[in-house]
C-alpha cells in the first residue's frame, strides 16, 4: 500500500500556510469550515488570527468551534462568545459555535464509543480544514489534529462522553468517571473516525508546530515553549501528520526536547497513533515532502 503523503515547511507565515494547503493538490469546495481552538482566556500559545486569516479568507470560510466541558471561560456559549471576540477571531471571519443552538449523535461503532456527539451545525459543513496548534497536553500526552478533530468537535456532553470513554455524557461527572488512560486514548481515535467518516472524507489536515509548550491551548496558564518552532505540516491523512509531528519531536536536537516527550510519554499520549492506524482512521507510515 502506497504512503501517506506529508508536506512539510520550515515557514510558519499566512503565505506558507496557503501554499501548504495547496500543495495538497485538493480544493475544499462548498460551504468550508476552518476548525481551530480559539484558546482559553489566559492562554497565549493558541494560533492567532493573524496567521490563519489568508487561509480562512481565501477559503471564504467560516471559522468552527464548540463548547469545552470544564470549568473556565469557554464552556458557557456567553463567555466563549466574548473570548472569541477578544482574541479576534470574529474580526477575520464569521465563527461557528457549533453546539451553541444544540448537538446530535454520529455513528462511531468503536470498542468504546457507540456514537460521537458533535455541535449539530457540523451539518451544515460541505468540506472541513482542520487546522490544529500541535503542543503538549496534560490529559492527552500531545494535541495535534485528531484531538481537533475529537476532542475539538464534539459538544461539551460528547467531550465528557469521549474523556470518560463513554461512561457518561454529563460535564459534571467527567473527573469522576475517568478510565484508563488508553481507553481515553482510543475514545478520541474514535471520535476522530466517526467525523472523518460522517465528513465522507472531506476534511484537510494541517498541524502548525509552533509556541511548542507541554500544555495545550484549554490552559489559562500554560508553562511558555519549552522548544524553537518546527515548521507545519499537512495531509489528507490525519494520523499520518500527527505521526510526522511526533517524529519531528523525537528527532530534534532541541535543549527542550526532553521535557516535551516527557509530557507525551506521561500520558502514553503515542498509543493514539498505533490504535488510529489499527481501526482504518489512516496510516502511521508515511512520505515526507519539503515545499521550501
Amino acid at each position: 500500500m502506497e504512503k501517506a503523503k506529508v508536506y512539510f515547511t520550515k515557514e510558519i507565515t499566512p503565505a506558507s500556510l496557503i501554499k501548504i494547503y495547496e500543495a495538497l493538490g485538493v480544493e475544499a469546495t462548498g460551504k468550508v469550515g476552518v476548525k481551530i481552538s480559539t484558546g482559553e482566556p489566559g492562554g497565549h500559545n493558541y494560533l492567532k488570527p493573524e496567521l490563519i486569516k489568508d487561509l480562512v479568507g481565501k477559503l471564504n470560510a467560516n471559522i468552527l468551534e464548540c463548547n469545552t466541558a470544564y470549568g473556565g471561560k469557554r464552556m458557557a456559549s456567553e463567555d466563549h462568545l466574548k473570548a472569541i471576540h477578544d482574541h479576534g477571531f470574529d474580526a477575520i471571519a464569521t465563527v461557528d459555535l457549533m453546539d451553541k443552538d444544540g448537538e446530535m449523535e454520529i455513528p462511531a461503532n468503536g470498542k468504546h464509543l457507540d456514537v460521537d456527539i458533535v455541535g449539530k451545525n457540523l451539518a451544515n459543513y460541505d468540506y472541513i480544514i482542520n487546522l490544529a496548534h500541535f503542543k503538549g497536553h496534560a490529559m492527552g500526552g500531545f494535541g495535534g489534529v485528531l484531538k481537533n478533530q475529537s476532542i475539538g468537535i464534539a459538544s461539551s456532553n460528547g467531550k465528557a462522553y469521549i474523556h470518560t470513554a463513554g461512561a457518561t455524557r454529563d460535564p459534571k461527572e467527567l473527573w469522576e468517571k475517568l478510565p484508563e488512560q488508553n481507553a481515553f486514548l482510543e475514545s478520541m481515535a474514535e471520535a476522530a473516525k466517526a467525523v472523518h467518516e460522517y465528513m465522507n472524507g472531506h476534511i484537510l489536515y494541517i498541524d502548525v508546530m509552533n509556541n511548542l509548550s507541554v500544555d495545550c491551548d484549554c490552559d489559562s496558564n500554560p508553562e511558555d515553549p519549552c522548544m524553537k518552532d518546527i515548521g507545519i505540516l499537512a495531509s489528507v491523512d490525519p494520523v499520518a501528520v500527527d505521526q510526522a509531528c511526533i517524529d519531528k519531536i523525537w528527532e530534534s536536537t532541541d535543549p527542550g526536547r526532553d521535557h516535551f516527550i516527557e509530557r507525551v510519554e506521561r500520558q502514553n499520549g503515542r498509543h493514539i497513533l498505533p490504535y488510529a492506524d489499527e481501526i482504518g482512521l489512516g496510516r502511521r507510515e508515511y512520505e515526507l515532502i519539503e515545499i521550501d
